[in-house]
């Protein structure tokens, strides 16, 4: 993996975690999670006249993929009303990578080297044992369990089908953009079901929405670009410390504990940063 790519796949790990912080911080993780939809879509729509064009042979994955993120968001919102950051975010990112590498070596024809699936492996297994650490202080909750671990097989899905989209579109910016545009149902549902309740929040956290949309729109189109100049898997996987941004996140702005076995397993995840950027 190029330096370039490698930075920016960093960069946009770090916008990601932001705006999940975002979400976890706001009083209604729900309307947090629609907010920022909306921004994203709103921020989209603005700048999609001045860009090229998707071509049509990706316009089925832009149909399928924005379905997909709206399970996503849901499942977002539902981890994080279930359970603390700390443990839904790595639950939610862990095994996405390993999912992405498998399925990516049967149908995309994608075949790491040694040292790709070494680094897969690190980030993965750091990742896990972070959500799973005794020293993290965070109380169990099957619900929030079984929502991150949902949200993993729909991020691997996701990823799967932006990474062929994308690669066949020949437009990665207006492509990414395109998928926010498309989501929108998120921002919809919201208002059908608690309009007024809605359009307060946002009056008050506007900023919120704005902020997060910007990190929302950043992350995703940093990661679809980079997809088209390295394996998806490696990408995949490099994203995946964001966890490493949402740890500290985590503990100096939402008051949550990170304990020592915690910070070990972040000493993994770096150590699977540094197998990817060798690759």
């Amino acid at each position: 993996m190029s330096a370039l790519v490698f930075a920016a796949v960093l960069c946009g790990a770090a916008l990601h975690a932001s705006w999940n912080a975002i979400v976890k911080g706001g009083s209604d993780k729900l309307l947090s999670t629609a907010l920022i939809a909306a921004a994203s879509a709103a921020i989209a729509v603005v700048v999609l006249p001045f860009l090229p064009q998707p071509a049509r042979a990706s316009w089925p994955y832009l149909a399928l993929s924005p379905a997909l993120q709206t399970l996503y968001f849901a499942l977002v919102a539902a981890a994080y009303r279930a359970t603390d950051m700390s443990r839904a975010y790595p639950l939610m990112r862990g095994l996405a990578p390993t999912l992405v590498a498998l399925a990516g070596a049967l149908f995309l024809d994608q075949h790491l080297p040694a040292a790709g699936w070494i680094g897969v492996g690190l980030v993965s297994v750091g990742v896990f044992a972070m959500a799973f650490a005794l020293g993290g202080g965070v109380p169990a909750s099957r619900r929030g369990t079984l929502y991150a671990l949902a949200n993993a097989a729909v991020i691997a899905c996701y990823t799967l089908v932006d990474a062929a989209g994308v690669r066949a579109s020949g437009a990665p910016v207006a492509y990414a953009l395109w998928i926010f545009v498309l989501a929108i149902p998120v921002t919809l549902w919201a208002l059908a079901t608690r309009g007024g309740a809605f359009l307060a929040y946002a009056r008050v956290n506007l900023w919120r929405g704005f902020v997060g949309g910007l990190g929302n729109l950043g992350s995703y189109g940093i990661a679809l670009w980079a997809m088209t100049r390295a394996p998806v898997a490696m990408v995949a996987a490099l994203r995946e410390t964001s966890i490493l941004f949402g740890l500290a996140i985590a503990a100096l702005f939402l008051g949550e504990r990170v304990g020592p076995a915690r910070v070990a397993a972040a000493a993994l995840i770096v150590a699977g940063a540094i197998m990817l950027r060798l690759a």
